[in-house]
């Protein structure tokens, strides 16, 4: 049977925001992250909002419950949440010493301009960090990582030529999934255990997850990349994502 939808809206601390619980399944099979609630951070007033609320509802699709906020939304929004996703819709110069960081619970994004601030690389951009205009393959370097989500190792096809690739170096902690072909040092899926050391000796106050989506990138991605979108979702929250590893969950 299904779940009936439902739409509300709540205000929190003075800023408005819209949370959509789609309806799934029972009986959805493990790796759907069921009842799972997401801080989806954004900037509300930008054409690319689009964007993002295709991502809303793929994850709405997955089980998840999401909460859109403009990037000026305090860190606190977080409270209760299972994990936070900033786009690289959001002004990095305006979030730059964003409270995000500190968050103790799961974090992703995809603005490459922020990985500096949220201790993901150093802040040299164009060496610690940076983008790619015309790229849209990346190299699987660690297949067997959860964060994989089964993609095999290789030079792996992910979106058309006509948008940007966020990528990093990552701080010492890392793990390293892919990376820019013909460029080992271009993280361009790289992720950090809670506990582990991330760039400037900062320890990760949870997981943290980088992926190379640009502004208008998600709607584009192929079957490799909406797997890796997937499995580096499902790794953040803690759940199982490659076939194999579905099969083995409880």
């Amino acid at each position: 049977m299904w779940f009936a939808a439902l739409v509300f809206a709540v205000s929190v601390a003075g800023f408005s925001h819209e949370v959509m619980a789609q309806s799934v399944p029972a009986g959805s099979p493990p790796g759907v992250a069921l009842h799972k609630r997401v801080l989806y951070v954004t900037r509300l007033s930008h054409r690319d909002r689009e964007e993002d609320d295709k991502v809303r509802a793929h994850l709405e699709s997955r089980g998840m419950s999401v909460t859109m906020v403009d990037e000026n939304t305090p860190a606190s929004a977080s409270n209760g949440m299972d994990l936070v996703i900033i786009s690289s819709v959001v002004s990095a110069r305006d979030m730059v010493g964003t409270g995000f960081r500190d968050v103790p619970i799961p974090l992703l994004t995809w603005e490459s301009d922020l990985y500096d601030s949220l201790r993901f690389t150093g802040q040299k951009k164009g060496e610690d960090f940076g983008e790619l205009q015309k790229e849209h393959y990346v190299s699987v370097v660690n297949a067997p990582s959860p964060i994989a989500g089964g993609v095999p190792a290789g030079k792996r096809w992910v979106y058309p030529r006509d948008d940007e690739m966020g990528w990093g170096r990552p701080g010492p902690g890392a793990t390293v999934i892919a990376t820019v072909p013909g460029e080992p040092s271009h993280a361009v899926v790289f992720a950090y255990e809670k506990g582990s050391t991330m760039d400037y000796d900062f320890i990760a106050p949870a997981r943290r997850v980088a992926l190379f989506l640009g502004n208008r990138s998600f709607e584009k991605l192929s079957s490799d990349g909406q797997t890796l979108f997937d499995a580096a979702t499902d790794w953040a929250l803690g759940q199982p994502s490659s076939p194999a590893a579905r099969q083995a969950a409880p």
